[in-house]
């Protein structure tokens, strides 16, 4: 049995609670981060903290901890469940007020603060990085500050029951003709050799993947244009893919039914997967 994580304490997780007065519960009123596990390390953890600061700061919420105590809990969260590969999710509310209500709750109301893990044994090695990812397109509806990692995910939610009915992976959402990101996931085509995704904004989650996928590319000398790109462009483009904690750097084959390039993993995504896995388990802590 799993040992999750509930202010303060660690339990089984048959025994751990949440109030229902919680505004996580009610409000979706919280944040969340899902940092990786390789190697019984954490991938990237000093930005997922630093998004997460972030996130709490855009809400007017308040720090459940030291951020620096953040890391130890990782840790032990990580020791406890026997974790080698696999994904610790944090999420953060506003907490319990009493009551439910609108407002917000006296500014000394106590955060809650949850984590889990996920075991994931072998997860680096995915089958559907070697076949490569097949997306449709979807209406993205979702509301307007998408740079902000809440829980409001019943819509991406929705989006990928879409693309399960379609018989396809995941979906992309699509805004006045042009891609803004995954279901979960910020999206990238490539066309002539240039990593083209669209630039940061309100429109898109500041994927803490993304940063160090488009870091280590530069890196490697490779073309980077940061710009929005239409679902047209992306169809026709050489190679696709898209990048997120859980799924590191995911080639995609087919949008809409289109194969890209001759329907294989590109030579950019497969060379970026490895150089992402590469580097990020030398700065693994």
């Amino acid at each position: 049995m799993r040992t999750v994580y509930v202010n303060g304490d660690y339990l089984p997780e048959n025994e751990a609670k949440v109030s229902v007065f919680d505004r996580g519960f009610l409000m979706s009123d919280g944040v969340y981060e899902v940092t990786s596990v390789l190697g019984g390390k954490l991938i990237d953890f000093e930005g997922h903290v630093k998004r997460l600061e972030r996130s709490l700061s855009e809400l007017d919420m308040r720090a459940p901890a030291a951020m620096d105590d953040l890391l130890t809990i990782h840790r032990e969260m990580v020791s406890r469940n026997d974790i080698t590969d696999g994904l610790i999710y944090l999420q953060v509310t506003r907490g319990n007020p009493g009551d439910r209500d609108f407002h917000y709750p006296p500014a000394d109301t106590a955060p809650t603060l949850v984590l889990f893990t996920q075991s994931k044994p072998g997860f680096a090695a995915s089958p559907l990085a070697q076949r490569g990812a097949r997306v449709i397109s979807v209406p993205d509806m979702r509301w307007g500050r998408r740079d902000i990692k809440t829980v409001q995910l019943l819509y991406p939610s929705m989006a990928k029951m879409m693309a399960q009915e379609a018989g396809v992976d995941d979906a992309w959402l699509v805004q006045e003709g042009k891609v803004t990101e995954g279901t979960s996931n910020n999206a990238y085509i490539v066309k002539n050799g240039r990593i083209i995704t669209r630039a940061l904004s309100q429109d898109i989650l500041h994927g803490i993947t993304r940063a160090a996928v488009l870091r280590f590319a530069s890196e490697a000398q490779m073309e980077i244009e940061e710009r929005s790109f239409t679902l047209d462009e992306a169809m026709q483009a050489d190679e696709a893919f898209f990048t997120s904690a859980s799924a590191f750097v995911m080639p995609v084959v087919e949008i809409d039914g289109t194969a890209l390039g001759d329907g294989t993993p590109g030579p950019v995504a497969t060379r970026l997967r490895e150089v992402y896995i590469d580097e990020s388990l030398k700065r693994a802590v």
